[in-house]
């Protein structure tokens, strides 16, 4: 007789007919608004970007199935998502071998690595996205990046403003709808917050994102800069330019939200996007980096499985038979 072991996820079970094709081409959906936009507002340079970043990140993923001798998984969609989010990081200039090189170290070291989809600890964009900033810093210069374009609007990234000038010098020059809507320099997907806001209210409706990652992490943001306000106003700027310019918006809805590496329950989720958020703010305001959003998250990935230890009690333990 065969002894065959199941490995189940907590009853009830059923189908509910969706797949990783669906949701990875949900994700990809929702991502339209911001993507058309930075086309829109960088040009062509945008497109070869973000088509490189997405193609590079499928074709890494096939060749390891073929060394490996696996199925081929590019059907489901995974590693376009990871090559369409991470194209969508950079900035529209970036050479061709930033983004072959970011993709191959997101897909092969931050997802395949670890066995390929739902075993990855990291987020794996976040992965490939560190390294390229920690090895290549002066491609994300963004001020440097955009200076031969003309915008019809304060050309400076908002981040890196506040970081070196200041609050009084940049008073006025990034309203917060100018913001939402936009009208900021910075990466290909990130600058539109208005699209990102649509596009992740569209995950949450349809089921892909719970709503306690996004909303614990746009509180902590809030909460966490109005505290550095006020108590020293000349210093620290409110909460309106760090919720809305740089990664902020996009971190909230699709890099701390990514299911392998974020956890599953109520109170671990809202943990998990506090505390993500505070680190971005503490990072923003003490430490060297504009923005934190990239280390910040993949700080909170590495403490996610102790976080997610904190579970409802099991229903009906320490109750004694009748």
């Amino acid at each position: 007789m065969n002894n065959i072991k199941l490995t189940v996820s907590h009853a009830p079970f059923w189908h509910d007919g969706d797949s990783l094709f669906k949701m990875n081409l949900n994700i990809m959906i929702a991502t339209l608004p911001a993507v058309i936009f930075g086309i829109i507002q960088f040009g062509a340079p945008a497109v070869g970007v973000l088509a490189l970043s997405l193609s590079s990140a499928m074709i890494w993923e096939l060749i390891l199935n073929l060394i490996s001798k696996k199925k081929l998984s590019i059907g489901d969609l995974d590693s376009a998502v990871i090559g369409l989010v991470f194209g969508m990081m950079l900035p529209a200039i970036s050479p061709w071998w930033l983004v072959i090189t970011g993709t191959f170290v997101a897909v092969v070291l931050g997802k395949m690595i670890f066995g390929g989809i739902g075993a990855n600890p990291f987020n794996p964009a976040l992965v490939g996205m560190a390294f390229l900033m920690l090895s290549w810093k002066v491609f994300f210069d963004f001020d440097a990046a955009y200076v031969n374009y003309e915008f019809n609007f304060t050309a400076l990234a908002p981040l890196a403003a506040l970081k070196f000038q200041g609050v009084s010098e940049i008073a006025g020059l990034f309203p917060t709808g100018d913001l939402l809507m936009g009208k900021q320099v910075g990466a290909i997907g990130s600058t539109f917050g208005l699209g990102l806001i649509i596009g992740g209210i569209y995950l949450i409706l349809k089921g892909y994102v719970r709503w306690e990652i996004p909303v614990s992490f746009i509180a902590g943001i809030i909460v966490t800069a109005l505290c550095f306000s006020m108590a020293n106003p000349d210093t620290y700027a409110g909460p309106g330019i760090h919720l809305f310019s740089g990664y902020t918006l996009f971190g909230a809805f699709f890099l701390a939200t990514e299911n392998s590496s974020s956890p599953v329950n109520r109170i671990p989720m809202l943990l998990y996007g506090f505390f993500a958020a505070v680190m971005i703010i503490l990072m923003r305001n003490i430490g060297v980096y504009e923005d934190g959003t990239v280390l910040a998250i993949l700080l909170l990935n590495v403490v996610n499985p102790l976080i997610d230890t904190i579970r409802p009690k099991v229903l009906g333990k320490g109750v004694n038979n009748a």
